[in-house]
């Protein structure tokens, strides 16, 4: 800009921006009074926030301690047999010891078929396979092998599953398998299915299979004598009462014999026992009763001794005495005490029975018993519900029937569908287990229904007894604990450092970082006289070093017996650590193992229990601390209240910032416009003083 030419307001000749510049700073000090107000107060809400947040964690950490989730009730379970039983717990699994054996898990039906041509071209047709009550059914319009299974596959879903195992560069074999567990889950082939698992010889027709029993008197062994039995005066139950002639055996009143089951591992297995008996009324072989004893009594008939009557009173004479013989004999029973009691006719329906290897009989429930033509009865008894059968034990224990049966027959049930696998690598199957001597068979691997809460996954066969122990899982106890502590002492930290104007409070927390030790110093004493902090830290304080005795018999009643509290490590040199007097609690982990070890169900009490027997947990340091945090955290609680005052007092300042902000730019405006008038009036007076300068110069020229 030429020398000499002064615009007012953009040219700066006389410095008058400075000037107002100057004079606006001073007139700006309530508004950034104002503005440090309000960042003061977003320092204060994301302290509260921070408060919100630990106490919060806390609450979370003390809710964990007592409600239905709480670690106290986690179990722990272990198997002196893990390759062939695993267990699972429920959180109300009892604790103890429990032994198991597992006879044979469950298994599936996996057939294998011959080798066959890696290209070979499997028909078109319906193809059916059945497992169970799930059926995989669909057409298949003919092609490769492996297209075949394919196609099973993603029919098959969880039922059955198809893959085929290369056994040489041009040969394969096809593996079908059922995906469930269980004699009931048998794989059944149907239609075109049927037909192509002959062509692939993966099976074949059954053979009939079957094995009766030997009848001899060498063979048969009088049952074992029972109270149930046996009555005084009534024979004992004897083979010598029993007559075997050709395929029919009698049995006569008292008669009974125990024979051997013939030896066949698959019958015994999924084998049946079949036989036909009638019964016959006979004569009773109870013993008749013993003839009432009787005693003859001599009686002499005299005449009336007579009576007199005097004034309303009568008088009886005396019986007459006699040494005459008898004039007549009668009998007389002699006392029922006195003669032995008479042997009562036994009738008896339990008639078979099945013994196991321990020596166990079991009776032949009704429902294998079929009633038929003729009073003829079929018995048919499945082994499987007998897995420890032995043998066969007959008992007529009835004094007037005879039995008469046919021999015993032993059927193979592996037939049951008409065909059998020619290569099976496994055949469908219960698992069966034996638990407190009882022997049991389910479908499935995975028992649930035999100890309350506890599941049991069969693996394999076990070569002795199974040991199944559920301990405390005292580890997660612990971990729950010591977590809860360090929540804790968080955030007394935090309101330590918030109430007081200490720095020593931030360089006793060497966990934290540089960083973390920074933020720290900016919100150092930042509530200092925040009178609900001070009392909420002490009502905390006075909650962890309460006693809650659950009932009389409670040996736990103070967090201290747990190792924690504000001096568990010791002080050998006496005093208070600062640590103590800030209230941050501290874990003896031997003293909390050995607690957790000993007591760990009243610890669980002790922070939380019912103690007005509504079967609500209200009462203990989890529960209190609970409630104690909840009035600061939860909606309308004391800080939201604080952060919510805060919003009001930024909203307010922010108003009153606008407005300060709206009066500065005016008053700014309003001095811009009137420095530039005066430039302008100075300007105008420096162009006037130069012009009559110039005058004056020609003048004196002249």
């Amino acid at each position: 800009m030429a020398d000499g030419l002064n615009i007012p307001g953009v040219s700066d000749k006389y410095k008058t921006n400075d000037l107002v510049k100057a004079l606006m700073d001073v007139e700006r000090v309530p508004l950034k009074r104002e503005e440090e107000k309000v960042e003061t107060f977003k320092n204060q809400q994301d302290a509260w926030r921070g408060m919100n947040q630990k106490m919060s964690t806390l609450r979370d950490s003390c809710k964990t301690l007592y409600s239905f989730e709480n670690p106290f009730n986690n179990k722990l379970t272990s198997s002196s047999e893990e390759a062939a039983v695993t267990v699972d717990a429920g959180r109300e699994a009892e604790y103890g010891s429990f032994k198991f054996e597992v006879i044979q898990p469950a298994a599936t039906d996996r057939f294998l078929s011959a080798d066959i041509d890696s290209d070979y071209n499997v028909k078109e047709g319906q193809y059916t396979f059945q497992v169970g009550e799930k059926t995989v059914d669909f057409k298949w319009k003919g092609g490769k092998l492996g297209d075949f299974v394919n196609a099973l596959n993603k029919r098959g879903g969880e039922t059955i599953k198809a893959s085929l195992i290369g056994v040489s560069s041009d040969r394969k074999s096809l593996l079908i398998e059922s995906l469930k567990t269980g004699e009931e889950n048998r794989l059944i082939f149907k239609n075109e299915a049927l037909k192509f698992a002959k062509a692939i010889d993966m099976i074949g027709e059954a053979k009939a299979e079957k094995k009766t029993f030997e009848i001899s008197q060498e063979k048969l062994y009088t049952p074992e004598k029972t109270q149930e039995f046996s009555q005084e005066g009534i024979p004992e139950l004897s083979k010598a009462r029993v007559t075997a002639k050709s395929n029919e055996i009698i049995v006569g009143p008292r008669g009974g014999y125990e024979i051997e089951i013939p030896a066949d591992d698959n019958s015994r297995k999924s084998g049946k026992i079949e036989f036909t008996f009638k019964e016959k009324e006979t004569k009773d072989i109870t013993p008749a009763g013993k003839a009432a004893v009787t005693e003859i009594v001599d009686i002499l008939d005299l005449p009336s001794p007579g009576m007199i009557e005097y004034e309303g009173i009568t008088v009886y004479n005396n019986l007459s005495e006699s040494t005459l013989p008898p004039s007549q004999e009668t009998e007389r029973e002699v006392a029922p005490a006195e003669v032995p009691p008479s042997p009562i006719a036994v009738s008896n329906e339990k008639i078979f029975y099945i013994k196991d290897s321990q020596g166990k009989e079991t009776p032949v429930s009704g429902k294998y018993l079929k009633q038929g033509k003729n009073g003829k009865t079929s018995v048919s008894i499945p082994l499987k519900d007998y897995p420890e059968a032995k043998s066969l034990v007959v008992r007529n224990a009835n004094t007037g029937k005879e039995i008469t049966m046919t021999s015993p027959v032993l059927y193979s049930d592996s037939n049951a569908t008409g065909i059998q696998p020619r290569h099976a690598i496994s055949t469908a199957q219960d698992a069966t287990i034996k638990y407190e001597g009882i022997t049991m068979t389910r479908s499935s691997n995975d028992i649930d229904d035999v100890v309350p809460h506890l599941t049991l996954h069969i693996h394999d066969k076990t070569d002795r007894p199974a040991t199944i122990k559920v301990e405390p899982d005292t580890e997660s106890a612990k971990d729950a604990i010591i977590t809860f502590v360090g929540k804790y002492n968080q955030t007394i930290a935090e309101m330590n450092i918030l109430s007081q104007n200490k720095p020593e409070l931030i360089s006793e927390l060497d966990y934290l970082s540089a960083d973390e030790q920074d933020k720290m110093k900016e919100r150092l004493g930042m509530f200092q006289g925040e009178m609900s902090l001070t009392s909420g830290k002490s009502s905390m304080q006075q909650i962890v070093a309460g006693t809650y005795k659950y009932d009389a018999n409670s040996t736990i009643s103070l967090l201290a017996q747990l190792g924690v509290s504000t001096n568990a490590s010791g002080n050998a040199g006496g005093g208070y650590r600062p640590s103590q007097m800030r209230g941050y609690l501290e874990v003896d982990e031997k003293k909390l193992d050995a607690a957790l070890a000993e007591n760990i169900s009243q610890i669980k009490n002790l922070f939380g229990y019912d103690s007005d027997g509504d079967l609500i947990v209200d009462n203990g340091i989890g529960y209190r601390l609970d409630k104690q945090l909840t009035s600061w955290v939860q909606s309308g609680g004391i800080i939201s209240s604080k952060t919510s005052s805060l919003e009001s007092q930024i909203k307010s300042s922010n108003q009153k910032i606008t407005r300060l902000q709206t009066q500065l730019d005016r008053k700014e405006a309003e001095l811009k416009r009137k420095y530039a008038q005066m430039e302008g009036s100075l300007g105008s007076l420096e162009s006037q003083q130069n012009s009559l300068q110039n005058f004056a110069n020609q003048n004196q020229r002249k």
